[in-house]
């Protein structure tokens, strides 16, 4: 099984090098590949005690980020080494300071598994929620490092536990000193596989979050549009995708006035997850072009060169990354995106302060998302015409917003913690 695995790496990064000829993110990853080790000879990592932390990407990077920065405050004599597998990851956070070395990961080959490790010379290596790199888990058990994944999560249908996952439960067994998984349901199954060492520490997420919430993250440019629109009510959506968008068209231009053409009741604040130029022109034409503003143009957008006859732009489009998660606090309602496609982003970032949110059909592998809707601080549609009744009903009734948002308070407030548990189990297996 290990040579048809590595088999299917090497394939997939001929795969990806092949595609780096004509697409930008493939040629990141290649260029990053390429430049992993010679950076790594002339880094800081790997001479005394290193702690390496891998992500996916730069969501499993911001669950991770509670545990890095507690880890390095309590072992400032650790140097620490952060790899990223997707270039959404590495290259926002490529100068993270929380890390002394960031790069990617290289294929899970054998070859490079060893390479990477006989440089780095981890001392205790974290993985975060998902990515098993089955010929580096092999190597570090060889080595006999510490090796922990935190905040996963685990379902019966997965490779794991089908007819031909033996191999790879084998490595989740005798390959993890310790398997941190977010509910009882994971732990369970584990157990039921025969791997008990385990525990449930919940979704460092949570804490996360809850520390961009507590930080005075006031974007003064955003505050510059919202005093455009006094009195109007703010919908959010995050992460948008075009089934996302066009829902989300249909709800704000609803009414066509024959005279002066469609009305928009509310604002909106538009946070795509892809921000490619091609996808900011199609969301401008979708809305219309004078109806909207981007973000890198907001410094033209003043109350001083409006000329009180032209409305204001009521659709502001975020078109950078980094800024979402410290945006929700403007929303009254949040629309997380992705429901219509492979399952929803973030709902967290939102529910932190304590917004009500909505998004699409796909969210069953979210157990945030099942539990907040079963709380009544989330709300699920499935086409569009039952999307106006759920956000006309948050932003117009007064009693029906504060049970959704204090359901969301109360949520958040019960799953705090996750870091300390995770970090006090550490110390225990340590001693």
């Amino acid at each position: 099984m290990r040579y048809l695995y590595t088999f299917g790496i090497i394939c997939y990064t001929v795969g990806v090098y092949v595609a780096s000829l004509w697409n930008d993110k493939a040629r990141q990853l290649c260029d990053g590949w390429r430049h992993t080790f010679r950076r790594l000879a002339k880094s800081p990592v790997g001479n005394g005690k290193t702690a390496w932390f891998h992500a996916s990407s730069l969501g499993e990077f911001e669950q991770g980020r509670p545990i890095i920065e507690a880890f390095r405050k309590e072992h400032p004599d650790y140097k620490i080494c952060l790899t990223f597998f997707s270039p959404s990851g590495y290259e926002v956070r490529k100068d993270y300071a929380g890390a002394d070395f960031v790069c990617y990961l290289p294929p899970d080959t054998r070859d490079n598994a060893r390479r990477f490790l006989n440089m780095l010379h981890p001392t205790v290596v974290f993985f975060v929620k998902y990515d098993y790199w089955f010929n580096y888990l092999e190597q570090l058990h060889m080595r006999e490092v510490p090796t922990y994944i935190f905040s996963t999560i685990f379902r019966p249908g997965q490779y794991f536990f089908r007819w031909y996952g033996g191999w790879f439960r084998k490595h989740l067994d005798r390959c993890f000193t310790h398997i941190f998984v977010q509910n009882k349901e994971s732990q369970k199954l584990l157990k039921s596989h025969g791997i008990g060492h385990c525990s449930v520490a919940g979704d460092t997420r949570f804490d996360r979050v809850h520390t961009i919430a507590q930080e005075d993250r006031r974007n003064e440019a955003v505050e510059a549009f919202l005093a455009l629109h006094p009195g109007k009510k703010v919908l959010l959506a995050g992460s948008s995708w075009e089934p996302d968008e066009e829902n989300l068209h249909r709800y704000l231009i609803r009414n066509e006035d024959p005279v002066s053409g469609p009305t928009i009741p509310g604002i909106l604040i538009l946070a795509p997850h892809v921000i490619g130029e091609a996808h900011l022109a199609h969301i401008e034409q979708l809305f219309g072009k004078d109806n909207c503003i981007r973000y890198s143009n907001i410094n033209t957008l003043t109350h001083s060169n409006i000329q009180a006859s032209t409305p204001p732009p009521s659709v502001l489009i975020i078109d950078n990354m980094g800024m979402l998660s410290s945006l929700y606090r403007y929303a009254d309602v949040a629309y997380i995106g992705g429901g219509f496609g492979q399952g929803i982003h973030n709902i967290l970032e939102a529910i932190t302060f304590g917004k009500p949110v909505v998004f699409g059909p796909n969210y069953g592998k979210f157990q945030e998302a099942r539990d907040i809707i079963r709380l009544g601080g989330g709300f699920s549609y499935s086409d569009y015409m039952h999307l106006p009744p759920i956000v006309d009903s948050l932003m117009n009734d007064p009693e029906a917003y504060r049970k959704a948002s204090e359901a969301c308070s109360r949520y958040m407030e019960a799953n705090l913690g996750s870091t300390r548990k995770i970090l006090s189990m550490i110390h225990e297996t340590d001693g």
